[in-house]
């Protein structure tokens, strides 16, 4: 494949025309390819070997009340459930009195690692020693994020083995997720540290696990405002506290129900143009920190067991400023959408929206069972990927209801017959 060699130095048009000489694509995947690369010249600045844009479907959850403030909160997601499901728990919590919230500071952690140390804690001493030095050092190295007020603020000496001892600089990043500027003030002080001490550095680069960035979002529940049909508010909320402990104890149920957080914390973190793979790594490592892999939220009932009350907290690594905000049209105009100014107002839709996930997801799981809620929306899915129309989705999910199947091949006979009837 001698024309696909240096791939990345190649135009894009002459990316698709190498692969069409390869064979490798055919003319109507090649034209797929060029319906589909909204802006060529942005995807080029955005990633290597730019061949198209890869859509994903943007949506609007209502109903969230956050701090006594209505936000709209746009939503990237392919599966079809979550933006329902968000604005449906939203709209519990807003007729509860909404969504309360608080924010740390926005602290990112830096790890330097030594390797082949000789005696940890003489290094650990030494390093805590030089700690105003090496702040110094780190700030000089990005003397404009120390102007607006952000900049390497504590650091701190962990001994992870004999020989192995990690200096981690907490440095508070302002509007941005500040992933670069991390590592540039780690690499100025691990070339100082370079000529301080004969041990060797094994690695320096920023740490996901953003434990010192952290959001929560609380709610309060009348249990009546949980009532299912035949199932009490009552009896809702005693079995989401229920399967809120499960959670808390096992790490399987652990899994799923934080995937359920995550599925709306993610969509948000696209549409705002942020690294959604951070942001589920820092989550899941906190999930664990206590030992076990545990739910990131919980829900327990009151005293009187007349209001439910939920809680999460999650470390978000995210920025308001840099990175895909200013590349990406749409993050601006979504960013207008939701009405916010700075990346502590982000932290605290992303977290709410999250905990509305949650909340819905286990009110339907102890009430109807997940999937009724759910399906007639994964049917409208599965119609389309039969091949219908828009047009003819209705009519067949309606008929795949009525034969209660919901497999694909079902919709294609469907679909077929439809088509058989017009002639």
């Amino acid at each position: 494949m001698t024309n696909l060699s240096k791939f990345y130095q190649k135009t894009w048009m002459q990316r698709l025309q190498a692969l069409m000489d390869q064979q490798l694509i055919s003319v109507e995947q090649r034209q797929l390819l060029e319906k589909s690369a909204t802006d060529p010249a942005v995807g080029d600045q955005q990633i290597e070997n730019y061949l198209t844009h890869y859509g994903l479907p943007e949506g609007l959850a209502f109903h969230y009340l956050i701090d006594q403030r209505r936000y709209l909160v746009p939503m990237v997601t392919e599966e079809p459930s979550v933006i329902a499901a968000s604005s449906h728990g939203a709209a519990i919590v807003e007729k509860s009195g909404g969504f309360y919230t608080k924010v740390t500071d926005h602290l990112l952690w830096g790890q330097i690692v030594f390797e082949q140390v000789a005696n940890a804690e003489k290094l650990k001493s030494l390093l805590e020693q030089q700690q105003e030095k090496l702040l110094q050092i780190a700030n000089q190295a990005h003397p404009s994020l120390q102007q607006r007020g952000g900049g390497a603020r504590y650091l701190r000496v962990r001994i992870l083995a004999s020989d192995l001892v990690s200096l981690d600089l907490a440095i508070d990043t302002q509007q941005a997720m500040g992933a670069n500027m991390v590592n540039s003030m780690l690499e100025a002080v691990a070339d100082y540290l370079r000529e301080q001490v004969s041990t060797p550095v094994l690695l320096s680069v920023l740490s996901n696990l953003a434990d010192q960035a952290l959001a929560t979002a609380v709610c309060r529940i009348p249990v009546e405002l949980l009532a299912r049909p035949q199932i009490t508010g009552q009896q809702v909320a005693q079995k989401m506290a229920a399967a809120s402990r499960l959670a808390q104890l096992d790490p399987y149920r652990a899994a799923t129900h934080n995937k359920g957080i995550m599925n709306g914390v993610d969509a948000v973190a696209i549409a705002m143009g942020n690294d959604w793979r951070a942001i589920e790594s820092a989550a899941h490592a906190f999930a664990v920190k206590k030992g076990n892999y545990r739910g990131l939220s919980q829900w327990q009932l009151k005293s009187d067991e007349s209001v439910l009350e939920g809680t999460l907290t999650l470390p978000l690594p995210v920025g308001f400023v840099g990175g895909s905000t200013k590349i990406v049209p749409l993050v601006q105009l979504n960013h207008h959408l939701t009405a916010i100014k700075s990346v502590g107002e982000l932290e605290k839709v992303m977290v709410s929206v999250g905990l509305a996930q949650n909340l819905a997801a286990l009110q339907a799981l102890v009430s109807e069972g997940i999937q009724q809620g759910h399906m007639r929306l994964q049917l409208r899915a599965t119609v389309l990927a039969a091949g219908a129309q828009p047009a003819e989705v209705a009519t067949i999910v309606t008929k795949m209801q009525q034969l209660q199947r919901t497999d694909l091949a079902t919709a294609q006979n469907l679909l077929a017959k439809e088509h058989e009837g017009e002639h």
